[in-house]
């Protein structure tokens, strides 16, 4: 399916040099002198990467439709998570570097997955913004630092390792944000 330059809007997916691209940013440009053109940004969504693009006005763009289905993270199987389809049932195997927040992953959580609905290839899989987990363990913190900013490793019951601060002790429930492991909050009981 074809769509013009100018019709492309934020969460748009196209084909470029065979990459799928989402539109993550666009800014349409009117300069004083020539023509006028379409500025975005684009983010590989296989691997990522995130891009800075041109097109001129009324450059034809393959469109490519793509679906967001939720599935159930079931186990992992070596280098693989193995997910259920929530509407079909289905299971389907997943490579653990297509999954974007992997590490914060347990089972029965809900991703979101997002497949090429002309192929039904699996492009990639995201974890949810935020997510709740236990504190496993933590390193001791020096005693009498109680700096409001000084932060010290706490492993998650995933395995995942997260930056908390000297407050939190094992045991604790916290928020995590599962795009860059950050620690939000504690979580409210």
């Amino acid at each position: 399916m074809a769509i013009k330059s100018q019709d492309i809007k934020n969460g748009t997916v196209i084909r470029i040099d065979g990459k799928l691209q989402v539109v993550v940013s666009f800014l349409h440009v009117k300069p004083g002198k020539g023509n006028t053109f379409m500025r975005t940004k684009l983010k590989d969504v296989v691997s990522g990467y995130v891009t800075e693009r041109r097109f001129n006005i009324g450059e034809v763009l393959e469109d490519v439709r793509v679906e967001h289905r939720p599935y159930q993270f079931l186990y992992m199987d070596g280098d693989d998570a193995v997910f259920m389809n929530q509407e079909t049932f289905d299971q389907v195997t997943i490579d653990k570097k297509m999954i974007i927040g992997e590490e914060y992953m347990k089972e029965g959580d809900i991703v979101e997955v997002v497949s090429d609905a002309s192929t039904e290839t699996i492009l990639t899989a995201e974890m949810p913004v935020k997510t709740v987990l236990q504190i496993t363990y933590m390193e001791p913190g020096a005693k009498g630092n109680t700096a409001t900013n000084t932060l010290t490793k706490a492993t998650v019951e995933t395995g995942g390792i997260v930056l908390v601060p000297l407050f939190c002790k094992e045991g604790d429930k916290i928020v995590v944000d599962t795009r860059d492991g950050s620690y939000v909050e504690r979580a409210k009981e």
